[in-house]
């Protein structure tokens, strides 16, 4: 038994979370259980799931084959879960976070995040639509949500809490009357949107920032044909090049060299090793300002069905 998973950042509440994870959004079913267990084997102990990836029962299913081999205990691993918008309702959070512990087969979750600040229609339909086709959306304020979260830890189903997709205004919301630290917030990040107001203001508070899709998302359901290509922008790809890295390990460092954390998807046992190897080289100081430069406010992942809703947060 090894436990690995690299440098650590340490949370409000004192864990340790590993800098590097495995991301599992959009991860077919029939390959997660084999990225995870690649990733575990590959030496990562952080990996980030979610109710809405529909895929967290292979995801539990491959921590506990690792730990029935001896590889880890469940100690070893960090695993961050988030809460669905069906389950903002104060009624259904703690209900919406057991189901998701059944499922993982796991006691308790070492972050669980409150996915987005809006809620959908509540209850057990994963997708509630209407007879236009749209989603339904519930008024339901999120600081209810999060207080609800909060007496989660208080019950020790989860460790820590946190937010994700979440902007200043919202998140200052919530720091006016949390009573558990806002450990960890969740957000799009890398060098087309390095998030730099965002990222100074959770140093500022303490809170810890953890990048998704740091590749740009290649695979996101949304996309037009006019949208950039972030691995394949040149200065990119000149860094990779004269390092001898993939522009994908370029990326990944990135964001891990700014102080994020980060959780790149991959499904491919040999893409999950390059991945995990990017902790073992540094950008220069000229090469990160490069990226910093290319910076161009776009985000790849915008959730479109959710525009309509007040809440909804990268509006302007």
């Amino acid at each position: 038994m090894t436990s690995t998973g690299g440098p650590r950042i340490e949370l409000p509440t004192g864990q340790k979370m590993p800098i590097l994870g495995l991301g599992t959004w959009k991860s077919k079913p029939g390959q997660v259980k084999n990225a995870v267990m690649a990733a575990i084997d590959s030496g990562y102990r952080h990996i980030d799931g979610a109710f809405a990836y529909q895929n967290e029962h292979e995801v539990g299913d491959a921590i506990q084959t690792k730990i029935n081999e001896g590889k880890i205990i469940r100690e070893d691993i960090f695993y961050t879960s988030k809460l669905w918008n069906t389950h903002h309702h104060p009624d259904y959070v703690e209900k919406a976070c057991r189901s998701a512990l059944d499922v993982t087969q796991l006691e308790y979750f070492d972050l669980y995040l409150l996915h987005w600040p809006f809620a959908f229609k509540s209850g057990d339909v994963f997708w509630p639509v209407g007879d236009d086709g749209k989603v339904i959306f519930d008024d339901i304020d999120y600081v209810d949500t999060w207080k609800a979260m909060e007496t989660l830890v208080d019950k020790g189903l989860c460790k820590a809490i946190g937010l994700a997709n979440f902007p200043i205004d919202f998140m200052k919301r919530i720091l006016s009357i949390n009573r558990v630290p806002v450990s960890n917030l969740q957000v799009e990040a890398h060098p087309y949107l390095p998030q730099l107001e965002l990222v100074d203001f959770c140093k500022k508070k303490g809170i810890t920032v953890t990048a998704f899709s740091p590749l740009g998302s290649p695979d996101r359901p949304v996309q037009t044909k006019d949208d950039p290509v972030l691995m394949e922008d040149p200065v990119v790809k000149a860094i990779a090049e004269s390092k001898g890295k993939s522009p994908a390990q370029i990326l990944i460092r990135f964001n891990l060299q700014r102080g994020l954390l980060c959780t790149p998807k991959s499904v491919t046992p040999s893409r999950i090793q390059s991945n995990y190897e990017t902790l073992d080289f540094e950008l220069t100081e000229s090469e990160l300002n490069q990226l910093l430069q290319i910076n161009r406010n776009f985000r790849f992942v915008t959730f479109p069905a959710s525009k309509p809703h007040p809440l909804y947060p990268f509006k302007g």
